[in-house]
């Protein structure tokens, strides 16, 4: 078989390029439909259902195993100086609690980080990485940590953890006394990465989206009954969705662990 030096070699870097591009996404391609597992890390109770409660839906309704982590309390999520930020966080979890039962995900991690202070330690992603031992997820979904302008440190500290763990969770001196709990290294084979400016992969979420927003309105100290922000969602999810001639569809930026280490090409797949 020819090497792909060899192939390379004889184009033009522009061809050359695109072929070397076209041979890694090839991993890339359908990869919701091969998983059976997901671990859905989020900054505060509701980002996954905002950003995924289509996908979320659709996996679960295919007998995906999909388990939530919730990094931090969620406290903060008020403009009410009456709402103490204990009381809210009870609050945040009840209501995730109801949507991820619309959405059909089974099971809840919380990790009650203080919302608002979360940041990329080590032992918040030592913590990751014994979940992800523990759960064994084909996917890990998390916010796009390098999305452009992004001010919330939670989301993009999530993001970065959700990352690190992946790629960690498969060295076993990354958390050797996991190993002392049967807690053995385990290979993430994609991370997926939602509220991001370089999408690489679109769902077609048109036949989930009552759903997600009934799972959406279910946060009610968030949301509530607010047409703008329905609406706002909505016709962010059809513009998706007309990259894929799709009503509606949900965006994702997914790699794998080959792709997210000294990968110079991983912004372009």
């Amino acid at each position: 078989m020819e090497s792909l030096e060899s192939i390379i070699s004889r184009l033009s870097y522009g061809e050359a390029l695109n072929r070397y591009l076209e041979l890694v996404r090839e991993d890339l391609v359908d990869c919701f439909d091969r998983v059976r597992s997901v671990v859905c890390i989020q900054p505060h109770p509701d980002d996954t259902d905002i950003a995924a409660g289509g996908l979320v839906a659709k996996l679960a309704k295919r007998g995906v195993e999909v388990v939530y982590v919730t990094l931090t309390d969620g406290g903060l999520g008020t403009r009410d100086p009456e709402t103490y930020p204990a009381k809210l966080a009870l609050e945040r979890r009840r209501e995730q609690e109801e949507a991820a039962r619309v959405l059909g995900v089974k099971e809840l991690v919380w990790l009650n980080y203080r919302d608002g202070e979360l940041q990329p330690t080590l032992e918040a992603r030592l913590e990751l990485v014994l979940l992800i031992r523990k759960y064994k997820p084909d996917m890990v979904l998390a916010p796009d940590p390098w999305l452009s302008y992004e001010a919330h440190p939670d989301h993009r500290a999530s993001g970065i953890l959700a990352a690190e763990a992946a790629f960690f969770s498969s060295l076993p001196h990354a958390a050797p006394s996991a190993l002392a709990f049967n807690l053995k290294p385990h290979v993430v084979r994609y991370i997926a990465f939602y509220w991001t400016r370089k999408p690489n992969t679109l769902v077609d979420v048109s036949d989930y989206v009552e759903v997600k927003m009934k799972a959406v309105k279910a946060h009610k100290s968030q949301f509530g009954d607010i047409p703008a922000f329905e609406d706002a969602l909505k016709t962010y999810m059809r513009l998706m969705g007309k990259r894929i001639g799709a009503e509606y569809a949900e965006a994702f930026k997914v790699l794998n662990p080959f792709n997210m280490h000294s990968n110079v090409f991983a912004e372009d797949l």
